[in-house]
């Protein structure tokens, strides 16, 4: 008996795929037919894949073709698989010709023709491509343009800014802040990336004139303000998303999932810190009231993995903040203490010091430490009493996070359903945080020496 094994995605199969697999068929008497898992593909860097691992894996077995499916789930796996199921040829479409030579050690290598004309990244190109336009900060904005390129159907068309522009911006249509409606008139989506204070009225026009909303986190600095702006989204029939890069790492994901499986035991505490002074160094001090506060640029990204880990429902909440100035109300530092019933949390957050910047989660078993940056990370640890029962997980980490947002954002509008990675419960609570902060509720102040 002669086995055959081909691999692939078979996202959106077409007629392309079964000619193949026909072909693959014919060259023995028993085909196997691996389809790559979500996970591999993303680490390939096919991140904008429409069908899940199942839904493709159930279309491969629609066709007839294949006597046994089998899932590719990591590198390598492809001599693993020729050695297990004893296999006689390898086969695969002419458009990775040579690339898979070095199987020629273990069995038949045969490359076949594509299908001319039609492919799957050619029938993902083919669907509605949205419209986003981009409203503030010009320098978050240039990373998300070129992160796009990576996601299909999805196309970022003009920028919305006071800002000077120092990159390239030759293809997209630009406006200023006072051209908002015009802007808005020619987009089916938004990015807001503007100061925190901006935020509510650029999300509010942009819900009223029912364009969907990705918007940087914080959403807004008023817990009302944001349950509005939500309520506002649902009436008019689009979606309202938060962009927070972290909560779309593929190793913060993992991180979460293996918390909750109980591996370190009850979670007692989390802490999470987050510091930069660059804009601090670069920027005189009397400048510094019109930037982001340390809450506002980094309180919303620590106190993720608070909230998604303890839920919401904190008993006491308690700031301790460094300040500038007596009469410049700009936090330097802030550390937020927060009490649960069965566990505490806390983030420290700075614009104007320096400290290392990793989240530990500890729990009645073990803990988990994830290393500076860990708002960046692929890799991070579960540690446990016994240094032999430690483990290192690795993750690729591409873009920051962003195409993986921008692939949810699109997938969201696609399905008229807010698939975000940030519960709405979560957004509100990062903005009560917020306003209990600008309010100074529970707040000590501590200032700077002169």
């Amino acid at each position: 008996m002669t086995r055959v094994i081909t691999y692939g995605t078979y996202d959106l199969l077409h007629y392309g795929h079964i000619r193949l697999l026909e072909r693959a068929k014919q060259l023995g008497d028993y085909l196997i037919v691996a389809v790559t898992s979500d996970d591999f593909d993303k680490k390939r860097g096919k991140i904008n894949v429409k069908q899940s691992l199942m839904e493709r894996i159930e279309a491969v077995r629609n066709t007839g073709l294949a006597d046994e499916i089998i899932v590719e789930e990591y590198e390598g796996q492809k001599i693993d698989d020729i050695k297990r199921y004893n296999i006689d040829i390898f086969t695969v479409g002419s458009d990775w010709k040579g690339k898979f030579d070095y199987l020629k050690e273990y069995c038949d290598v045969v490359y076949l023709d594509r299908t001319e004309g039609i492919s799957s990244s050619k029938l993902r190109s083919e669907t509605t491509t949205l419209k986003l336009g981009i409203v503030g900060n010009i320098k978050l904005a240039e990373k998300y343009i070129t992160e796009s390129k990576f996601v299909n159907g999805l196309e970022i068309v003009s920028i919305c800014t006071n800002d000077i522009i120092e990159f390239d911006t030759e293809n997209l249509q630009k406006y200023s802040y006072d051209e908002y409606d015009k802007f808005l008139s020619n987009i089916d989506a938004v990015y807001v990336v503007s100061n925190p204070n901006e935020h509510f009225n650029f999300v509010d026009e942009a819900i009223k004139n029912k364009k969907h909303v990705l918007c940087e986190t914080p959403i807004c600095l008023k817990k009302d303000e944001c349950l509005l702006l939500f309520k506002q989204a649902k009436e008019n029939g689009v979606i309202l998303m938060e962009s927070n890069k972290t909560a779309y790492s593929t190793a913060f994901n993992r991180l979460s999932l293996l918390v909750k499986t109980g591996l370190i035991g009850k979670i007692v505490s989390v802490d999470a810190t987050c510091t930069s002074m660059e804009e601090y160094l670069k920027t005189n001090i009397e400048d510094m009231p019109k930037k982001q506060n340390s809450m506002c640029a980094w309180g919303s990204v620590a106190l993720v993995p608070i909230f998604q880990l303890l839920g919401t429902n904190y008993n006491k909440i308690h700031f301790s903040t460094y300040y500038l100035d007596k009469n410049i109300n700009f936090d330097l530092f802030t550390k937020v203490d927060f009490n649960y019933n069965n566990a505490v949390a806390s983030i420290k957050v700075g614009k104007g010091v320096k400290s290392e910047g990793e989240l530990i989660i500890t729990g009645t078993k073990g803990y988990i430490y994830v290393p500076s940056p860990w708002w960046k990370t692929d890799y991070f640890e579960i540690r446990y009493e016994s240094q032999n029962d430690n483990k290192r997980y690795f993750y690729q980490l591409d873009g920051e996070g962003i195409r993986y947002e921008l692939v949810t954002f699109l997938k969201s509008v696609e399905n008229e359903k807010n698939l975000s990675y940030i519960e709405q419960e979560i957004s509100e609570a990062i903005t009560l945080v917020i306003e209990k902060f600008n309010n100074k509720e529970n707040l000590d102040e501590i200032f700077v020496e002169s």
